[in-house]
């Protein structure tokens, strides 16, 4: 298929990222020298000041590693845990079972602290190097973007619920204009101190003025600064929250399709939906099905209702409930899962979750459908790179700005991921003090034969793994360029109970982009799915980013997904 960009070839390095300067900001970097992590932890930050609607320095970044001298696949999770001050039953107790806006969503900032370690465990540069281009975008501004303007634009009410938000995203009182400088100075000037105590401390080393810029952010003025707002404005966030949180190395899961080996991240995230639904596809002749044909549709659909039903019921913290991935990712529980799915009629909402011995039941009965369209919230961005030396870089950094306030003087909106634990005590992604929301961020990366092959990501919370898996497929078993598979047609369920704050639920939908044929569409409808129609590309539909490694001849290529602001760029 033709495509409306072309796919980025080099032989050196390349990066992909969700905002085309974030991904020039980490080209520059792997031109002077860097490795993937200095370039993608530079890219990260940088979207945290380009896509500030969607993404926040003290939000969320959660990330995985190859390293290609050590053969290892390392994920650090980025999340921040609930504040101590919070109870299992503080939202039903205070709030009658419900989340609201603002800063009782407040989850300990992980993003920092995430950037910081894999420079300081697995980089080569400073904080100052990769942060430089952030700083700069910040303090002199960037033209404004269309998708972030609109976004500001849709959520004007949202932002101008606190004050301190109206002087960042409404400089004029009003939203701002595409082509319109748009100045972030807190936020520069928060970046310039971590990085000036980085320096003042770099006589040290590399580390010791790596772990001067962490203080300065999680003990020094910005803590305190985040805790004042918190403690004067009814906020649960301390300064001992703040001062002993550090991110945590995970185990990643793992499965093996089409002779590749799949990483994600674990089930402290939505990261295992993605391989759940990929085993139980596996047992199709999916390319005897033809590319997104009903049957294909079909079948894909209703494998990831089931990996979604699972999540609800079993994913959670890994620290504060049991979650059997063992039997979760196995070929023989995902044969089980596939016998449920009826070939020509669609399950009329989520379906029950697998049965797992010693699990009990499900966790309560579904709600009614909620009304309405589905509500896209802030969701995120995406940065995939592979270095010289065949080190992978994958992230999903996030934590939007329309739901939180701006802590005044900072430019920052701490992390409001909270929106993503549930206030039922009984369910296991449930809220509890120092537990983890159940993040929908959740970057990928995929070996070939033990070497660096294809990192890959998305924004579009609940709609993450659903493009990425389309995209897993057009590339393994329909053999699209990388380009071609992040542009082809794309649909996506909403047969689930979405993991954000109100936890809508749309039982039997199935939206699909317009490019999809309307016979496809009517036998769609005849199978029982709920048809809506996207334009032709929707940005609703996620922005898969893309780097992969030709095994044979070493050629990197880089693809970015048109529906967002996304570029890929190497040589």
């Amino acid at each position: 298929m033709s495509t409306y960009r072309p796919v980025i070839t080099g032989t050196r390095h390349m990066i992909s990222a969700g905002h085309h300067a974030a991904a020039h900001a980490g080209f520059t970097i792997l031109e002077a020298g860097g490795n993937a992590i200095d370039a993608g932890v530079a890219a990260g930050i940088a979207v945290g000041v380009l896509q500030t609607d969607r993404v926040n320095f003290a939000g969320v970044a959660p990330m995985m590693i190859y390293l290609a001298d050590r053969n290892e696949v390392i994920n650090i999770d980025g999340l921040g845990t609930w504040p101590h001050a919070v109870t299992p039953d503080f939202f039903m107790k205070h709030h009658a079972g419900k989340m609201p806006p603002g800063i009782l969503r407040t989850v300990v900032p992980a993003a920092p602290d995430a950037w910081i370690t894999a420079l300081e465990k697995y980089g080569t540069m400073s904080f100052g190097d990769v942060a430089a281009a952030a700083i700069r975008f910040a303090r002199d501004g960037f033209p404004m973007h269309s998708f972030m303007a609109d976004y500001i634009r849709d959520h004007e009410d949202d932002y101008r619920r606190w004050p301190s938000s109206v002087e960042v995203f409404l400089p004029r009182d009003r939203p701002p204009y595409e082509g319109e400088l748009f100045v972030q100075r807190d936020l520069g000037r928060s970046l310039q101190y971590m990085v000036d105590q980085e320096a003042a401390h770099a006589s040290r080393g590399r580390s010791e003025g790596l772990k001067a810029a962490r203080a300065a952010f999680y003990r020094g003025d910005i803590a305190a600064t985040i805790v004042k707002y918190h403690r004067q404005n009814g906020g649960l966030l301390s300064e001992d929250d703040m001062a002993t949180f550090r991110v945590r190395f995970e185990q990643p899961s793992l499965t093996n399709f089409a002779g590749l080996d799949l990483y994600t991240c674990g089930p402290w995230c939505q990261g295992p939906v993605l391989p759940q639904a990929l085993n139980i596809v596996a047992g199709y002749d999916l390319k005897g099905l033809g590319h997104n044909t009903p049957a294909y549709i079909h079948v894909v659909t209703e494998a990831l209702k089931l990996a979604f039903a699972d999540r609800h019921r079993y994913y959670g913290d890994p620290r504060f409930v049991e979650v059997p991935m063992d039997v979760l990712l196995s070929k023989e529980y995902a044969a089980k899962r596939r016998a449920m799915i009826d070939p020509v009629a669609a399950s009329p909402g989520m379906p029950d979750p697998g049965s797992v011995a010693n699990f009990g039941n499900a966790s309560g009965a579904l709600p009614e459908g909620t009304q309405g369209e589905p509500s896209p919230p802030a969701d995120t961005s995406y940065i995939a790179c592979i270095d010289k030396h065949g080190n992978v870089f994958s992230a999903t950094p996030s934590d939007g700005s329309s739901a939180t306030p701006v802590i005044p003087g900072t430019g920052l909106c701490p992390s409001s991921r909270g929106s993503q634990s549930w206030c039922e005590p009984a369910l296991p992604a449930s809220v509890a003090p120092g537990k983890r929301p159940r993040l929908t961020p959740s970057p990928a990366l995929a070996l070939k034969h033990g070497r660096a092959y294809m990192p890959f990501g998305s924004p579009g919370n609940d709609i993450q793994p659903q493009a990425m898996l389309q995209v897993l497929l057009n590339i393994a078993v329909f053999d699209m360029s990388v380009q071609a598979a992040c542009e082809a047609p794309r649909f996506a369920t909403y047969s689930f109970l979405s993991s954000s704050e109100p936890h809508a639920y749309h039982p039997g939908r199935l939206n699909l982009e317009q490019r999809i044929l309307e016979s496809t569409a009517d036998e769609l409808t005849q199978r029982g799915h709920k048809i809506a129609r996207w334009p032709d590309i929707a940005w609703q539909a996620g922005a898969v980013c893309v780097v992969r490694r030709n095994e044979d001849s070493g050629i990197l290529e880089g693809a970015a997904d048109p529906r967002r602001p996304a570029y890929a760029l190497g040589w």
